[in-house]
């Protein structure tokens, strides 16, 4: 049996999908049920758990009879102070416990590009911390640290579609930074953790994926821009202006389009070697202009 918790996210879903394809017995880590469809594959939905990485109490019936636990669940956005402290570092520490206790062999936890052991960058530090736990542990582990991803019903570039409803007509404002990023299909990160459940090789690895090209912020907003034939003159804003902007969005939108913890994965994450998905998982990652014109794309007739 294998655990997935935060299988409702845009990694989860690709996740199931990977797994329940592979006709794998899969157990959904969920607040409430029933959740809705995970998979595309009728009659052959996940058992779900109800659960919270908060309450280790409520870890160990999802962990029992499970072998492998893929850990998914982090909070970005916080919201209210200790979120990070409690989801992302204790919540991982609890779901180790219980998976050690119940007999599991198998953690496969994903990180984030540009985790750190500098405590000035609040998110950043606590995914650091609990990659340091999982290392720790007597599990077999493997960490992916994924660069910016795209995916149905998510990821980066819904965020940048939304940065869009709050520039003026005809404009589009971004980051001004030179730092470039390989947007990683999110059911390509999840087929990576797929594979990497029957090869032994990837034990104890931590793995920093990204897409096969660079772009810069700006030369991603152009090409989301393009496939969605919207004409609009992309500006650069610098980053403490934006900074300061992501400061009073959080105060005032109850969404915004970007926090200062997305401002500080964008200045601390940095490039990934393109070949290394080929090279260890044997496939050829999505390219992001394929990946955007199927999302957001004029239907095809």
């Amino acid at each position: 049996m294998i655990l997935v918790t935060g299988s409702s996210g845009l990694v989860g879903r690709a996740v199931v999908r990977q797994l329940m394809g592979q006709g794998l017995p899969v157990r959904s880590l969920v607040h409430e049920a029933p959740m809705p469809r995970l998979s595309r594959f009728p009659g052959s939905e996940p058992e779900q758990v109800v659960g919270d990485v908060r309450d280790p109490g409520s870890l160990q019936a999802a962990c029992e009879g499970v072998e492998t636990v893929i850990h998914l669940v982090a909070v970005l956005r916080r919201r209210r102070d200790g979120d990070y402290r409690a989801i992302n570092v204790e919540g991982t520490r609890n779901l180790l416990a219980a998976a050690e206790a119940a007999g599991a062999r198998r953690f496969i936890l994903v990180s984030a590009l540009g985790a750190t052991p500098d405590p000035r960058y609040a998110y950043a530090h606590s995914k650091w911390q609990a990659e340091e736990l999982v290392r720790a542990s007597s599990l077999a582990w493997t960490i992916f640290r994924p660069s910016l991803l795209f995916g149905e019903g998510g990821g980066f570039f819904e965020k940048l579609r939304q940065s869009l409803r709050f520039s003026p007509p005809g404009l589009a404002f971004v980051p001004r930074t030179q730092a470039r990023f390989q947007p990683l299909a999110a059911a390509d990160l999840a087929r990576c953790i797929r594979i990497s459940l029957t090869d032994p090789s990837t034990h104890g690895e931590t793995f920093e994926l990204g897409g096969p090209q660079a772009y810069t912020l700006a030369e991603m907003a152009r090409l989301l821009l393009r496939v969605m034939d919207r004409h609009r003159l992309v500006v650069q804003v610098p980053i403490p202006v934006v900074r300061l902007a992501a400061w009073a969005g959080s105060r005032l939108i109850n969404e915004p389009p970007l926090t200062q913890q997305e401002l500080e994965l964008l200045t601390l994450a940095g490039p990934t070697d393109p070949d290394l998905i080929p090279r260890r998982f044997g496939f050829q990652p999505q390219e992001l202009e394929a990946g955007l014109e199927a999302l957001y794309g004029p239907p095809t007739p």
